[in-house]
């Protein structure tokens, strides 16, 4: 007889729907949950990613859809970057491949992709929310009757939305289960009180106890300490379960608590939620994972690995290994080419790049504190993706990262304003949405020396609508007391970021994703005078006027503009707000047609702010050029690469230019 292990049959192909895992046992659905985390790795190793945070919520997708009946019982995730295995066990496994592509899935969930996307955000932290009002909706028999179960990281509930809602669920005796996910970890390393107690509580798993047990044997201690306890009132009874009992925090909201449950076995993750379904009550079921789960380098790389792999490029794993980098191997002169064409040769050093938008702001904002200590550098859980991790690493007494909170950002940079300091918020334009009341409440109302600085405006490619940034020049353009501005280049950058501290005000600063121009960065930062453009090039009959990443769009139009014989002037607005109006009105009046180029929504925004200055300025509409306005379409945009989308909206130079030939009848007017 052979001592070789049965060889176990692939179970994965065979789901092509929730349905398909009716009568698997745990030992099967384990298996289930190794082969999906396999999948991923392969796939996504391929063509690139979210990474960590799917490899760790194998084992919990397949024992939710094990246990529920989707889509009528709703399973909500928060954020969908953890959602990848609930994607493959839902009818999308072989589209796994086109996730992030243009046309093809969506890299978060999104309810027209699927009937089992219950929800189709892409910020964390509200489907707690999201759960209370889909089930006290059904309580009132609206809709079909089912059960809820929110998965939350231990990241977003960081998030104070999220808190709020707990609030809810316990007062209205919502029944629902809260899983929460903890592994550590957002993107960035989770920071905070609540950070800490998650951490207490993984170390100390022989220590957890339900309350009511708790409160029985606090009662029940020999020599009489028991009846002490009793008699000295909740106060210490509190104070003494708070230590023994992790979950008091969910439990003092009238929230059940269960865990901690080993986030990677199955079996316990179903027998933990069959308690928590039949509770007619809220329970949050505390479960343990590894971010990176099965992939050595993340799982065994501690922080830093999480982070790491956070998200793949595409590439970057083979055979569920990091891909090495290929050997070079140089050119000798005796070498024929027969000898070395199979090699990879070894080139010239190629040209520098340019560097990306971030780095420059990273290392502009270091300069900033350097110079000034009351440079404070603030972000909201994003210290390597909002530039500011250099400042961390070097100068941490100016910098803080709190957490997945936005609106306690935009508070605690008001409070250091307050007390003569020049808090710098370097938070993503769709993420500072979530702060838009303490922007107008707190900063602006009270013209508070606040900087924001908005990473990743415009589009922002392959994580799609939830993450461009497409309103803020509309949503800070209304506001009274702050400058509004946008540079063209890195140069302009550090130039922008150095007059925004400088201004004794509120400041808004936007700037894209990714590469920049190449211009030669300034030696030392000068502060333009705000609200004043530039013109960049003269010419007539018609004028480009960009502002921020539209100025390179409006250069590249008016390149091709020439060749077909028309020369346009180009100028760069720089500011929203103020604008320059003495400008805007010499662009109006010594030209035809007054062509205004944003990356943002046109309602509201740069465009509309020229109109309505013009309007006010000029009784007789034939006094002045024609403005045709150029932006963002009033959609969401999807996902896909920059460059795909920016065509597919007409925000290139090559539309740019077929637009304002059309508006002057397809030819140049004669002289």
């Amino acid at each position: 007889m052979s001592n070789q292990p049965e060889e176990k049959v692939p179970i994965l192909p065979g789901i092509d729907s929730p349905a398909d895992l009716e009568g698997l046992d745990d030992e099967q659905l384990q298996q289930l949950a190794g082969e999906v985390r396999a999948y991923i790795i392969d796939v996504i190793g391929e063509i690139g990613g979210h990474f960590g945070a799917n490899l760790g919520t194998c084992e919990i997708a397949v024992a939710l859809h094990s246990m529920l009946e989707s889509p009528r019982d709703k399973i909500l995730w928060d954020v969908g970057h953890q959602a990848y295995p609930h994607k493959v066990l839902t009818g999308r496994r072989d589209e796994l491949r086109t996730i992030r592509k243009y046309h093809g899935l969506a890299p978060f969930c999104s309810i027209p992709e699927s009937e089992h996307d219950i929800m189709g955000a892409g910020h964390a932290s509200t489907s707690i929310s999201y759960g209370v009002g889909l089930k006290e909706a059904m309580r009132n028999g609206i809709g079909e009757d089912g059960r809820v179960v929110a998965v939350i990281g231990d990241g977003a509930l960081t998030g104070g939305v999220a808190y709020e809602a707990m609030h809810a669920a316990g007062g209205l005796g919502t029944p629902m289960v809260i899983l929460l996910n903890d592994n550590g970890m957002s993107i960035s390393p989770n920071v905070g009180a609540l950070s800490s107690y998650f951490q207490r509580t993984r170390l100390k798993p022989g220590l957890f106890h339900a309350r009511e047990g708790v409160e029985d044997r606090l009662t029940k201690l020999p020599l009489g300490l028991g009846k002490r306890i009793e008699r000295l009132g909740p106060e210490l009874k509190s104070a003494i379960k708070a230590y023994w009992a992790p979950g008091l925090m969910f439990e003092e909201l009238d929230l059940a608590y269960m865990g901690i449950i080993d986030g990677h076995d199955v079996g316990a993750i179903r027998r933990a939620l069959h308690e928590a379904l039949e509770a007619d009550r809220p329970v949050v079921v505390h479960v343990h994972t590894v971010k990176g789960r099965g992939f050595a380098p993340a799982e065994e790389g501690g922080l830093a690995g999480m982070e790491e792999w956070h998200a793949a490029k595409p590439g970057s794993i083979v055979n569920g290994e990091p891909a090495g980098k290929p050997k070079l191997v140089p050119v000798q002169e005796s070498d024929a080419p027969a000898a070395i064409a199979p090699e990879i040769l070894e080139k010239p050093e190629p040209k520098a790049a340019p560097p990306q938008y971030t780095q420059v702001f990273s290392d502009a904002i270091v300069s900033e504190a350097e110079a000034d200590p009351a440079v404070i550098g603030i972000t909201a859980a994003m210290a390597g993706g909002a530039g500011l991790q250099r400042l961390a690493d070097e100068r941490p007494e100016q910098y803080y990262d709190v957490g997945i909170a936005e609106q306690n950002a935009v508070l605690m940079a008001s409070g250091i304003a307050l007390q003569g300091g020049k808090p710098v918020c370097a938070i993503y334009s769709t993420f500072l949405q979530r702060a838009y009341d303490q922007i107008v409440h707190d900063v602006c109302l009270q013209e508070l020396d606040v900087t924001f600085a908005m990473d990743r405006a415009g589009l922002v490619g392959d994580d799609g609508p939830t993450h461009h940034g497409a309103f803020d020049i509309a949503y800070f353009r209304s506001l009274p007391n702050v400058v509004v501005m946008a540079p063209r280049d890195e140069a302009m950058l550090v130039h922008m970021l150095h007059t925004a501290i400088g201004h004794p005000g509120p400041a808004a600063l936007r700037y894209p994703r990714g590469v920049a121009e190449g211009v030669e960065l300034p030696a030392e930062a000068e502060a333009v005078p705000v609200g004043t453009g530039e013109t960049l090039r003269n010419g007539e009959r018609v004028a480009l006027l960009g502002y921020g990443s539209g100025v390179g769009v409006a250069l590249e139009a008016a390149d091709l503009l020439e060749a077909e014989g028309l020369r346009p002037t180009v100028a760069d607005a720089r500011f929203a707000k103020p604008l320059d109006s003495e400008l805007i009105e010499r662009l109006a009046l010594g030209h035809d047609l007054l062509v205004t180029v944003e990356e943002g929504v046109l309602q509201g925004g740069f465009g509309s702010a020229v109109i309505e200055h013009l309007e006010d300025s000029f009784s007789n509409p034939g006094e002045r050029a024609r403005v045709l306005r150029i932006g963002l379409p009033d959609r969401y945009v999807t996902h896909g690469k920059p460059d795909l989308l920016h065509e597919e909206v007409g925000f290139t130079g090559q539309s740019v230019a077929e637009q304002v030939l059309a508006a002057t009848g397809g030819k140049v007017k004669s002289g």
